[in-house]
């Protein structure tokens, strides 16, 4: 089965072989990758497009490809998945999004992200959905934050994933609570 989510100006979709290319130019952006970690190689973003489509076939969710309809451009990506082990995000739902330097400011991430926010209280048995980004991203905590969603000091982690001495190791955490009825 194939998975759409559409928006106004957005869809949400399963990825394709045509995102590769593109994907790959926001991977070998500096401005991209900046809070992400480091460049990425083709076979770096192949692989995750991989793991993407993976977890979509287990969990029927992933951080789908962003398009926009009006003209069927990759944008980048947005969606919801597993958090990673070793963090808070473990065992929960976490949301997450990256788009190419030439969608941002055009409130494409707010769009897809309520919509990942909208779809996945609608249809995961979840009390609530979180993310988690470097302090210095603030272009990303300051959309978590016009989403409605709350930061947890409590929960600030050294990611496990990376090297002790990395400037992105520190991660803040956030979360959006299940809307009530």
């Amino acid at each position: 089965m194939t998975f759409r989510l559409e928006t106004p100006r957005l869809a949400l979709r399963d990825w394709q072989d045509g995102d590769v290319e593109p994907f790959l130019a926001m991977g070998r952006d500096p401005q991209v990758m900046e809070f992400i970690g480091p460049l990425q190689s083709r076979a770096d973003v192949e692989a995750g497009i991989a793991r993407q489509q993976a977890l979509s076939l287990e969990q029927g969710h992933c951080f789908w490809a962003l398009e926009r309809l009006e003209d069927g451009a990759f944008l980048g990506f947005c969606g919801l998945k597993p958090g990673p082990e070793g963090t808070p995000l473990h065992g929960r739902i976490e949301i997450g999004w990256r788009l190419a330097r030439h969608a941002w400011g055009c409130g494409y991430a707010r769009e897809a992200a309520q919509a990942a926010l909208d779809w996945g209280f609608a249809q995961l048995a979840c009390d609530a959905i979180w993310a988690m980004t470097v302090p210095g991203n603030v272009r990303s905590w300051g959309l978590m934050e016009r989403l409605g969603m709350r930061r947890l000091p409590e929960l600030d982690f050294d990611h496990p994933a990376l090297p002790a001495d990395s400037p992105l190791l520190r991660h803040v955490v956030y979360t959006a609570d299940r809307p009530s009825d």
